[in-house]
Order: C-alpha cells, then structure tokens, then sequence
C-alpha cells in the first residue's frame, strides 16, 4: 500500500532505538521527511546519514522546553503532518516499592513533557486542517502489568488525555491515536525482563522463555511490526480513526475489547 506521506514531514520521538527508529524508518523508507528526536546524537547522525535528504536531527531530553524549541526551531515554516510520541518508560516498582520521589519523577518522564509538547504543536495541525498525532504507550492502559504500577498510572492519564484532545479538534482533520504495545523485542523489554530476574531465582534465559510462552502467539513482537501499523496510523487512510487505543501485543490482553 501506498501511504501517500512522500510529501508530508514527522517529528518522530525517541528515534534512535526500539519503536521510534522503526517508526522512523518505515516514514522514511515511504519517502516522508522526520524530524528525529532523541537524545543519543550519534544514532541520529546514523539515521540522518542513511536518508540525509529526508532526515533533521533535535539532539536533547524531551522533558526540557529547550529541546521543545529546538523541535520548533526545525519546522520553521513547513507544514507539519504528523507526530509520534514516544519515549522510554519509568523504572519498574510494584506500588509499595515506590516513593513520593518517584511518582514525581514518572510523571515528569512519562506525561508531563508529552502534554506539553502537544499542547505546542496542536496549532500546527488545526491552523492546516489536517494532522495526526499518534502516542506510543503500552498495553498497561488496557490491562496492568504486574511491577510497573509507574507505567500503569500515568500511561493511562495519557490515553485519557488523548480521548479527550481527539474530541475537541476531530472537525479540524486531526486524529489522535494511542498505540497500546505489549512485549517486544526492543531495548524497553529489558527493564521488566530484569525485575522478573530479581524477584525470582529464574535466569534471564528463562524469564525470557516463560514471557514468550505467555503470549498466544508464541513470541515477542518486532519493532517494525508495529511500525507498519503506526505509518497506517500517520497516513491520510487513517482519517476515520480517531481517539482510539489500538493494542499490538500478539493477543496478550485477555479482555473482549483488548
């Protein structure tokens, strides 16, 4: 399918590993243009070194209002067509594990930055009458996930503050979607492979063994997997989506609207 983007520009966060650069990629390798966030320079000099026509880099931590200038500072004055909200999550503490300390900073980490962000680019797309937003948070929204109470709490804020964005700006042209990901085989699977390893006697080999066999499927997800299913998402085929969380996570969630 042609997703129709070889016209359209991205800014695509968290791009220099797991699902933002495999998002990245497939909006590249479909002739769209990226600004690529993230804070590891050189994975971006890569990416930018591989598509050097299409690529613009924003180097910097995205819970800082400068590297929300600097994403500024690069649309300039072209049209923006879509962003991808995505970023690594919090540590993984069951709910008695955690402190004030950490509650304050997943929030920074893992909503904060991402309301405020939008709240800055939501102008780009309605003043166009067109636009996609699309967030990358987990199937935690849906169905907890035990020893990331974190992820649990303020990943599920961002998916109401989403519905409730997409109702306000649907006759604009701008969709608003969450994509709900469950285990995959990405940097981001680590941290709670290892909190399995702590609380239990089991190898890494094995935890990693009994995750897999747990989903129906049989296995964990791939990053460009999910990425095909976000350049969708990010296309103008996707204009009768909106305010929805779309789960991608081989049937793991149990319940009928997982």
């Amino acid at each position: 399918m042609d997703l129709k983007i070889s016209d359209q520009r991205f800014i695509v966060c968290g791009a220099s590993s797991g699902f933002g650069r495999s998002i990245a990629e497939q909006l590249l390798d479909e002739g769209g243009g990226v600004i690529a966030v993230a804070r590891r320079e050189q994975r971006l000099n890569e990416l930018q070194e591989a598509y050097p026509d299409q690529v613009s880099i924003v180097a910097g931590d995205l819970t800082e209002d400068d590297t929300h200038n600097q994403i500024e500072a690069a649309i300039g004055n072209s049209q923006l067509h879509g962003v991808v909200v995505n970023a690594g999550g919090p540590p993984a503490l069951t709910p008695l594990e955690t402190a004030l300390y950490d509650w304050d900073q997943a929030y920074e980490s893992t909503m904060r930055w991402k309301i405020e962000l939008i709240l800055r680019l939501v102008s780009y797309f309605t003043s166009k009458k067109y636009g996609r937003i699309l967030f990358v948070e987990s199937k935690s929204v849906k169905q907890p996930i035990p020893s990331l109470v974190l992820s649990n709490s303020f990943r599920a804020g961002i998916v109401g503050f989403a519905k409730s964005l997409s109702q306000e700006i649907a006759d604009k042209g701008v969709t608003v979607n969450v994509l709900a990901p469950g285990a995959h085989d990405t940097p981001a699977i680590e941290r709670v492979i290892k909190k399995k390893v702590q609380d239990s006697d089991k190898s890494k080999e094995k935890v990693r063994e009994e995750m897999e066999a747990a989903i129906p499927v049989g296995r964990f997800g791939k990053a460009e997997e999910i990425a095909s299913l976000a350049g969708w998402l990010l296309s103008p085929h996707s204009s009768y989506v909106t305010g929805q969380t779309i789960s991608h996570d081989g049937g793991a969630i149990q319940g009928i609207f997982g």
